[in-house]
């Protein structure tokens, strides 16, 4: 892969209730900020928050998007997120099948230019 071609990242966050975290996918989707938001859960968080354990069902949301637009989808998510400290995490794709990612580009352009 050369240097010049954008990576396509999984941006992963955590939320006890299902419905905000649907809100926040259908947010970042309708600006074109990631392409698609795998939901699932739920899952057990079992985490040292201020000097306890604590235990929670969460569902996780798992978006792919280009690397360029990490931090808006950074900010977005925290604007709406409302935990004090979300769960914001980006992982490289390494891998990907070009026709996939060219639709994660696509679906993460501008509409007017693309």
């Amino acid at each position: 892969m050369g240097a010049s071609v954008e990576r396509i990242v999984t941006v992963i966050t955590t939320l006890d209730n299902r419905e905000i975290l649907e809100k926040i996918g259908r947010h970042l989707i309708g600006m074109r900020l990631i392409a698609c938001i795998q939901i699932l859960g739920p899952v057990k968080s079992i985490y040292r928050w201020k000097g306890r354990v604590q235990e929670t069902d969460e569902w996780m949301g798992l978006m792919k998007t280009r690397e360029g637009c990490y931090k808006q989808v950074e900010e977005e998510i925290l604007r709406l997120h409302p935990y004090e400290v979300p769960e914001i995490a980006a992982m490289e794709l390494d891998q990907v099948l070009p026709a996939y990612r060219e639709w994660v580009l696509v679906e993460t352009s501008d509409p007017h230019t693309a």
